[in-house]
């Protein structure tokens, strides 16, 4: 990976959370994130996306709570269109840290610290890939056979992008995968974690843990 910058340009969205390895596309129409993007794309091309925390709709055009914690992306593709509005992919490259704001822009920057999940302790050992599949099962039902195969035998995804690719896309609030994310080296265990909530609160059904039994 090419050294990343201190400094860096921030996109909070709600209810997004992006992962290493990840490759998302983007539609910029907002006037200050289109100067974002005309900016970092004359440069590193490196855009910080976080996620927004609290009460952020009073305080969305200034500087709304956001996390700490946050997923980088390199565009790896993008079009300018005739009125200003930018099509782009994003690449998730590497988690980080805020450490402070930069606001002399009309978009937030951040000097951030670089905290990337390690690649060699997101391996999977073959048992936690047998138990990971067995989670899917119990998780997705009758899908789950179908997406293995889509992922780890066609795709021959493994180890951290199995794992992030799975972070990113299975349908678990934005509040499990900001979590997710934060866990950082420890996302095997958390995701495990994650799913064996998910099933075990499927099992009680709509009324939890108190409620009786459906007539």
């Amino acid at each position: 990976m090419a050294e990343l910058p201190d400094i860096i340009p921030i996109f909070p969205l709600p209810n997004f959370v992006l992962f290493p390895g990840v490759t998302v596309p983007l539609h910029i129409f907002e006037p200050r994130y289109r100067e974002m993007v005309a900016d970092v794309a004359q440069t590193h091309g490196t855009i910080g996306m976080i996620m927004l925390k609290g009460d952020w709709e009073r305080d969305y055009y200034a500087y709304p709570d956001i996390f700490t914690i946050g997923c980088a992306g390199r565009i790896s593709s993008l079009e300018k269109l005739p009125d200003g509005r930018f099509n782009l992919q994003l690449e998730g490259i590497s988690e980080f840290q805020v450490k402070r704001e930069i606001h002399s822009h009309s978009y937030r920057q951040a000097e951030v610290q670089w905290c990337p999940s390690g690649r060699r302790l997101l391996g999977l050992e073959p048992s936690e890939m047998t138990s990971l599949r067995d989670l899917l099962v119990g998780f997705l039902g009758e899908n789950a056979d179908s997406a293995w195969r889509g992922l780890v035998e066609e795709q021959g995804l493994r180890d951290a992008d199995l794992i992030n690719f799975l972070c990113f896309h299975l349908d678990v609030t934005p509040l499990e995968k900001q979590t997710l994310l934060e866990a950082l080296d420890d996302r095997i265990a958390c995701l495990f974690d994650v799913l064996t909530f998910k099933i075990e609160e499927r099992k009680l059904g709509p009324s939890g843990p108190r409620g009786g039994p459906v007539n």
